[in-house]
């Protein structure tokens, strides 16, 4: 394991330096420095995980990691682009003067800059308070008394010392300003422990709808002592959802909104802390049993197969994939490890799920490029509406 750590940034640094020969002996140096910054990444993420500085300190280690990260991968389809252009300009023995701006110094001294520019530019746009976004959901069994219901989705708060309280603040400003019937938070809201990071969720206890605002847990509450941030959402004054429905009345029609567990309850137990509860879609099913209409907040979208298989899901919203952060790894990685699920809406059986590209991401992967955060507003129409 320690190898492979090592041997990535040492063959990624001798892959983009060593075949740009016009800078002789300095080509080490270059090579050198790179490097280095590799195994800052491994340096960083050790810091972390024996959690020694405190959810402060911890949170903007996180973001140093993650900016390493991003500049590496990024660094990285740099060098397959130009090695998969220059190789078929080598073995045709053409564009002599093509080939050599490919390994040449002066590309590289440009495209090493822009990387670092471009992860820098990441980082920027997944920590600023993300835009409001309105959107129309039709809905087949949707009844016509619930037409117009207004859901704004707070998913991926992400909430941490780095963001601090003032984000959280815009965003409840934001949200409110919206005049939602209804606000959801599937998952994810905090990073790090109740006792360093309360103040950064504070202001969620102002969030109020006509309808309530509902809670369903997502995998870093699994890793941030569960119970302990669980019991404190109560205190906030919101509706935590663990595996339960709540019904509600709406212009003569039942509105069943669900929350389950997060997938994460099975993983290594050492990633979870403070309890947790495996997601149980059979029992928020018969508890919504007999109303008008079935949401369900399910924080990994990879639960709506299994949902969509019950027949008695009608609106299934989800987070987690934080839209695929960068345009490219969005449909290249993120998909596949979400059963094809990145961001908006999707038919799944029966059933219609909708992906938010959320409102934040966890520290260690802050990233954004061509996908912003994003607060949703889903404005459900019916079908048979008047």
């Amino acid at each position: 394991m320690i190898v492979s750590i090592l041997l990535f940034p040492l063959l990624l640094a001798f892959w983009l330096w060593w075949p740009v020969a016009a800078l002789g002996r300095k080509r080490r140096w270059y090579a050198g420095l790179t490097f280095a910054l590799g195994l800052l990444q491994p340096l960083l993420g050790w810091l972390w995980r024996r959690q020694a500085f405190g959810d402060v300190a911890n949170a903007w280690v996180q973001l140093l990691f993650g900016w390493v990260m991003v500049a590496f991968a990024l660094a990285l389809v740099f060098v397959l682009l130009r090695d998969l252009l220059w190789l078929p300009l080598r073995l045709s023995r053409r564009a002599g003067r093509l080939r050599a701006f490919l390994h040449g110094a002066r590309l590289h001294h440009v495209a090493v800059p822009l990387v670092l520019l471009l992860a820098t530019l990441g980082t920027y746009n997944g920590l600023k308070p993300p835009k409001v976004h309105e959107r129309e959901v039709v809905l087949s069994s949707l009844p016509v008394e619930l037409d117009g219901l207004r859901v704004a989705v707070l998913a991926d708060l992400h909430a941490s010392p780095v963001k601090g309280a003032w984000r959280t603040r815009r965003i409840v400003d934001d949200v409110l300003a919206t005049k939602p019937d209804l606000i959801v938070l599937p998952g994810d809201m905090v990073d790090g422990q109740v006792a360093g990071n309360a103040a950064n969720v504070a202001a969620l206890a102002e969030l109020h709808a006509p309808h309530g605002v509902w809670v369903a847990p997502g995998n870093h509450e699994y890793y941030s002592n569960y119970t302990a941030w669980m019991a404190h959402f109560r205190q906030l004054g919101l509706g935590v959802l663990e595996n339960e429905t709540v019904k509600l009345a709406i212009g003569g029609r039942t509105l069943a909104v669900s929350g389950v567990g997060d997938p994460a309850f099975y993983r290594n137990p050492g990633l979870v802390q403070g309890g947790g509860i495996a997601p149980d879609i059979p029992r928020v099913v018969g508890q919504a049993r007999g109303s008008d209409f079935h949401l369900l907040l399910a924080h990994q979208p990879k639960l709506a197969r299994e949902a969509a298989a019950t027949g008695a899901v009608d609106l299934q919203i989800s987070g987690h994939t934080h839209g695929g952060h960068i345009i490219g790894m969005d449909r290249w990685l993120v998909a596949p490890f979400n059963d094809g699920f990145v961001r908006g809406d999707y038919r799944v059986g029966g059933m219609t799920l909708f992906v938010s590209a959320g409102v934040g991401q966890w520290d260690g992967f802050n990233a954004r490029l061509g996908v912003p955060s994003s607060i949703d507003v889903l404005v459900l129409r019916s079908v048979r509406r008047r």
